[in-house]
């Protein structure tokens, strides 16, 4: 019996929700859309994504300590790929 694992993605749901990307601690929230989300990863959309750090925490709420942490895996434009990271 042949074993085989296929990579399949996380499935993302479309969420469309008001979020925050938090840096450094909790200071310096800025608001964001999260376009879609699963158990891996996010993509968000902010206005200025080239600034945004490699490590972020990404929050549905303004309070810092609810977010979860993340990392860019991408930059397209406007849009940003995270994936969460413990």
């Amino acid at each position: 019996m042949a074993m085989f694992s296929t990579k399949k993605r996380e499935v993302r749901k479309s969420v469309r929700q008001p979020g925050w990307i938090t840096l450094d601690g909790g200071f310096a929230a800025r608001p964001c859309v999260v376009q879609d989300l699963s158990t891996t990863g996010a993509k968000v959309t902010i206005e200025d994504s080239n600034s945004l750090p490699a490590k972020l925490r990404l929050a549905f709420s303004r309070d810092a300590r609810n977010g979860q942490p993340c990392e860019v895996v991408w930059r397209r434009g406007k849009s940003v790929g995270v994936k969460f990271v413990r």
